[in-house]
């Protein structure tokens, strides 16, 4: 029974340690370099998605579809460009908070640039989803509407890393191999 008790008190004690050792290692984040290589790592995969979603949605526009196909094919490319953007956005937040001065500002405001653009996505997708198809040029003209606004509310939240608050971040968005 003593050997039951004291084992337990044994492995109590190393979990005990494990977890302190774990708070404190988890007290900073990341540097300033590994945190612009995250962020970029999550930003090159989206950039390229939503390139290609973009070409394609002008395709789209110019192609000689029924107005049924368009709406189906540009409802699925925005849920595409949403879910991209909201991909983009869990990474950036899995990369923590920066060691830097308003580490918690800048990090709070790449995610909600991104989480601006993810709803904009899905806005002009539901918007494009609500749209009768039986009158074309009606259709197209709220086609068009749609992706002017999207353009707007996309272009409002941008991500600018150039007015980053941190010279240090700065120095590391300019320098880290996956940010080129």
């Amino acid at each position: 029974m003593r050997t039951c008790r004291a084992a337990a008190a044994g492995k109590f004690t190393v979990v005990l340690a494990t977890l302190m050792l774990l708070a404190a290692c988890g007290s900073s984040g990341p540097s300033p370099r590994a945190w612009a290589a995250s962020v970029c790592s999550a930003l090159t995969p989206w950039r390229a998605e939503i390139s290609k979603l973009t070409n394609s949605t002008d395709q789209q526009m110019t192609a000689q579809t029924t107005p049924a196909q368009a709406k189906e094919n540009l409802v699925r490319l925005f849920g595409g460009a949403e879910q991209a953007s909201e991909t983009a956005r869990r990474k950036v937040e899995q990369a923590g908070v920066p060691e830097v001065e308003h580490g918690e500002d800048i990090s709070a405001g790449f995610r909600a640039s991104l989480a601006s653009m993810r709803d904009a996505y899905g806005r002009a997708r539901s918007t494009i989803d609500g749209l009768g198809t039986g009158e074309a040029s009606a259709f197209y003209d709220g086609v068009q509407a749609a992706v002017e606004t999207l353009q707007q509310e996309y272009d409002a939240s941008a991500l600018d890393t150039s007015r980053l608050d941190s010279e240090e971040l700065k120095r590391a968005f300019d320098e880290v191999p996956e940010c080129r």
